[in-house]
């Protein structure tokens, strides 16, 4: 498991970034720790924020990916 720094680091996606997608539900953390509130991901997830940047990227909208998601 990833901490969500770690992750961000090798995604390129910023921090606040990655807990706006968690706060639409567009993206979640593999795991939250309910004590620290500290986010987690797999390295499985690395593709899918990829996928996400590549939608984005051609135009699609945060709201058309999480719909269609």
């Amino acid at each position: 498991m990833l901490k969500i720094g770690e992750f961000s680091k090798i995604t390129g996606v910023p921090i606040r970034t990655l807990r706006y997608y968690d706060e639409i539900d567009l993206f979640k953390p593999a795991e939250i720790d309910l004590f620290t509130d500290y986010r987690y991901y797999k390295e499985e997830q690395i593709k899918d924020i990829e996928i996400i940047n590549k939608l984005k990227s051609v135009g699609f909208t945060l709201e058309e990916i999480k719909n269609n998601w």
